[in-house]
């Protein structure tokens, strides 16, 4: 189920987002087009089999698909740190975040706190922002690793610090054939979204067989059969094939 970020509860049309950062607000007719394109990617989110979720500049979430809900389905209530309110909160502040996130601090956690830095100096004054860091200098630890653990990591990371595009990441799924596996990161956005400060981002889940590079899964099953077998897994994971059409003459 995708959740519609062009209509609101009554089904009104939400205004784009505007202000620093986003593009001047088009003629009334253009912005009609522009909401009417967005409802047509909500669709395209829909369809995708990988979790999959649309979010602002703030981490605001505005679309996410069944995969996605699916990803999270057994984390707790946790009002405004639910995976479908907002990303980064989830991943800094829900109970149960590493619960789904393995190695969540270190994979999880200082990759977007590293983001977040990059956020707060070009929104400095967007208020969602500076909710999230206001709440972390609450907490001692984790103000402690923004402050002093994140400037080291980011320094020995480089510029993958800030494009997680890529980046191979462990987590948990709740359906038990996928399990503990990896995912990977890929941040699929087109111009007219990035112009209004939007992001997709899709976790393109690995099946527990093997990860990229030929290493073995973690946590194999127990009773694994002897002779190969295509799980349920295996089968979505595997990719559409492609046929090349060659140019005739």
């Amino acid at each position: 189920m995708t959740n519609d970020p062009a209509s609101g509860p009554t089904g009104s049309l939400k205004p784009w987002p505007h202000g620093p950062g986003h593009a001047q607000p088009a003629s009334a007719e253009r912005e009609l087009e522009l909401r009417a394109y967005l409802r047509d990617y909500t669709a395209l989110i829909a369809a995708t089999p990988s979790p999959s979720v649309l979010f602002d500049r703030a981490w605001n979430v505005l679309a996410a698909n069944s995969a996605y809900e699916e990803l999270f389905a057994g984390v707790r209530e946790a009002p405004g740190a639910m995976p479908g309110e907002n990303v980064l909160r989830f991943v800094l502040f829900h109970p149960d975040a590493g619960t789904v996130l393995r190695e969540h601090e270190t994979r999880w956690c200082l990759p977007l706190l590293a983001q977040l830095s990059a956020a707060l100096d070009a929104y400095g004054q967007d208020a969602t922002l500076r909710g999230i860091r206001e709440d972390i200098a609450r907490d001692p630890l984790m103000n402690a690793a923004y402050q002093q653990g994140l400037p080291r990591w980011m320094h020995s990371v480089g510029p993958a610090a800030l494009d997680h595009d890529g980046a191979v990441r462990p987590l948990r799924h709740p359906d038990p054939a996928w399990g503990a596996t990896t995912c990977r990161v890929v941040t699929d956005t087109p111009a007219t979204l990035r112009e209004r400060g939007l992001t997709r981002l899709t976790l393109i889940l690995h099946p527990r067989s093997a990860t990229p590079g030929g290493r073995e899964a973690t946590e194999r099953r127990d009773s694994a059969a002897t002779a190969p077998r295509t799980t349920e897994a295996d089968a979505r994971a595997t990719p559409p094939r492609l046929r090349v059409v060659r140019p005739q003459g």
